[in-house]
């Protein structure tokens, strides 16, 4: 564990003492370097924990979900270059330093056995991501975006705070372990134990979206950087999902409870969807595409079956690399035509026809064409709620039919089409473009080789 995280805080001082010229050289080698030490994580253990100790530990969880977020962060700062090139070196290596702060506090998340430690890396990646958005995002909308990232998250984690106090008075500990050989009390109030498990769902639901409290996030998304939604969409919506399906297995909640969660998340993948259908703004409709699918992974985290959860991380890998990717190619528009309108960015294929082909990959993915492992995912998911209910078919094949029609009205808008007469000359693709969509693809294509690492 100390191995990738003592190289990961060392990326702060190469980012604040590298010479400006090797700035970028230094942090994206050094980060890739880290990323592909941390692929040995993803050998499979028949261990429920690979380097135990008091504090972290790995099982097979957490360890896709570590990989991810070391496989992102050099990706995040390539992306970054083009819209920081015309700002000050101290501003360019601020900005490396807060997004390289994050993922100590993500790494910890995933792979700590305590709970308490677990609940103050889960905030503590709130305070970068805050800084990225009101800082370097777009618009002067971008203040009001954090105030709503920031009371979501603070209003929903108050009650698991408090939850997490009261379990350790009744267990003694937050030892993820030692909780599950810890029969809880059962309280002779009958509401108190609903009340718990909702406490300690809530602040996971805020943050996966669940549909209902999803509204900050198509804010953040659209007014935040590209490191930003990439950070976003591809680490801390998953910290919601994995929370979910942690603390699912420690608590022994209700069907009262678990049937609003589970209509809300299914309801919520149907009416995303739709919504994405007549989206103007390009990010809001990758944004609104996320809560559709994390829909997903919230129902199947919920009813707890082995298929279930096999599933869900299947699609909160697939999603994370998918949207991340999709975040990059709206990135790339937005950068040469300065709008993420639709109607504006629109018939962009003969003038960047490999940008096309790139595109129409990352789309092919996000709407689970066979043999992708979001297909796996989505079919898993599928099967296992059609186990626990049938009547929920109707809800996820709805569901998927209406992803593959927003995806295709993505793909046709954008590069499809007369040119807008107010778009004369474009930059090229540049290589580092190509290098971050082919970083992005390649691991989405090898693991359909290899899918049970991640499943």
């Amino acid at each position: 564990m100390l191995k990738i995280i003592i190289p990961t805080i060392m990326l702060l001082p190469t980012a604040l003492l590298s010479p400006t010229k090797f700035l970028w050289t230094n942090t994206t080698s050094y980060s890739l370097l880290i990323a592909l030490i941390s692929l040995q994580w993803l050998t499979p253990s028949y261990l429920p924990h690979k380097n135990l100790t008091p504090w972290t530990g790995i099982d097979q969880t957490s360890s896709p979900l570590l990989t991810l977020s070391c496989w992102l962060l050099p990706l995040m700062i390539l992306a970054s270059q083009n819209h920081l090139q015309h700002e000050p070196s101290t501003r360019k290596r601020i900005f490396i330093t807060t997004l390289i702060m994050v993922q100590p506090f993500i790494i910890l998340a995933f792979s700590t056995t305590e709970l308490m430690l677990f609940y103050i890396a889960f905030e503590a990646t709130l305070i970068p991501t805050l800084i990225l958005i009101t800082r370097w995002g777009n618009q002067p909308e971008r203040l009001s975006a954090g105030i709503y990232l920031l009371l979501y998250t603070l209003i929903s984690s108050l009650p698991l705070l408090v939850t997490l106090l009261h379990l350790h008075t009744q267990t003694g500990t937050l030892y993820l372990p030692m909780i599950k050989l810890t029969p809880l009390i059962p309280s002779t109030n009958s509401w108190t134990t609903p009340l718990t498990s909702l406490a300690l769902l809530l602040a996971f639901m805020v943050k996966a979206p669940l549909y209902g409290v999803h509204l900050w996030l198509p804010k953040a998304h659209v007014e935040a950087p590209i490191a930003g939604s990439m950070l976003l969409a591809a680490l801390l919506l998953k910290l919601g999902g994995y929370g979910i399906m942690r603390i699912t297995l420690l608590t022994n909640y209700s069907e009262l409870l678990l049937y609003p969660f589970l209509i809300l998340a299914l309801w919520g993948a149907l009416m995303t969807s739709s919504i994405c259908l007549r989206q103007t703004d390009l990010k809001a409709l990758i944004a609104y595409s996320s809560v559709s699918h994390m829909g997903l992974v919230i129902a199947a985290a919920m009813i707890q079956t082995l298929w279930s959860f096999s599933g869900a991380m299947i699609l909160m890998i697939s999603h994370g690399l998918t949207s991340s990717m999709l975040f990059c190619l709206a990135n790339t528009n937005y950068e040469r035509t300065h709008s993420r309108i639709l109607l504006l960015t629109r018939g962009l294929q003969p003038l960047l026809p490999l940008m096309a082909t790139w595109w129409f990959l990352a789309n092919l993915t996000n709407m689970a064409l066979p043999p992708t492992t979001n297909l796996m995912a989505e079919l898993t998911i599928m099967i296992s709620l059609f186990n626990w209910s049938p009547l929920t078919l109707l809800l996820t094949g709805t569901a998927s039919f209406l992803t593959a029609s927003y995806t295709l009205f993505m793909f046709l808008t954008t590069q499809r089409g007369p040119l807008p007469s107010h778009i004369t000359t474009t930059q090229n693709s540049s290589t580092r473009e190509h290098i971050l969509m082919t970083l992005h693809i390649l691991p989405l294509l090898l693991l359909i080789l290899k899918p049970e690492l991640i499943a």
